[in-house]
């Protein structure tokens, strides 16, 4: 898939869309969205960097347009570019960590937004289900360092 990829209108300048993906923690579940839009199924909350946005103040803004909820950003937890991870379009995605408080509600392109364990989540879309697993190793990861997110970020500032 790659190799088509990059043959694919290769005089043509191309670049991957740059996207923001969002676990947002609500105690001890995180928030999942049902997709209005194909492709159809459960995912992280999450969009589109804007020209002239900062991929924080993205993922602040998906967040409320999708689940409602005012999120704290805590840390970023990785960078997301295989080029097949998204169907439609090659796509970049930073993952952030953040919290909120209240009960989600699906807005925007989200038709549901709801609480989930991290541990056992519907079935996701795109490879949300890998952000999620690795999300769960980056968690106990920082929990054996005696840590959490805000201050793991914290340490490189």
């Amino acid at each position: 898939m790659q190799k088509d990829l990059k043959r694919k209108n290769r005089d043509q300048p191309r670049n991957p869309y740059p996207t923001v993906d969002i676990i947002i923690e609500v105690g001890n579940k995180i928030v999942l969205i049902e997709r209005k839009n194909p492709p159809y199924g459960w995912a992280l909350p999450g969009g589109f960097v804007e020209y002239g946005e900062s991929y924080e103040e993205a993922a602040i803004r998906e967040a409320k347009e999708e689940t409602g909820l005012n999120v704290e950003l805590l840390c970023q937890m990785h960078l997301y570019s295989e080029p097949i991870r998204d169907p439609r379009f090659h796509t970049v995605s930073l993952v952030f960590i953040g919290k909120s408080e209240g009960k989600p509600k699906g807005g925007d392109d989200a038709k549901k937004a709801l609480l989930f364990l991290p541990e056992n989540p519907p079935e996701l879309a795109f490879d949300h289900g890998k952000i999620v697993k690795e999300y769960l190793k980056f968690r106990k990861w920082l929990k054996e360092k005696g840590t959490n997110c805000k201050e793991f970020a914290s340490s490189f500032s």
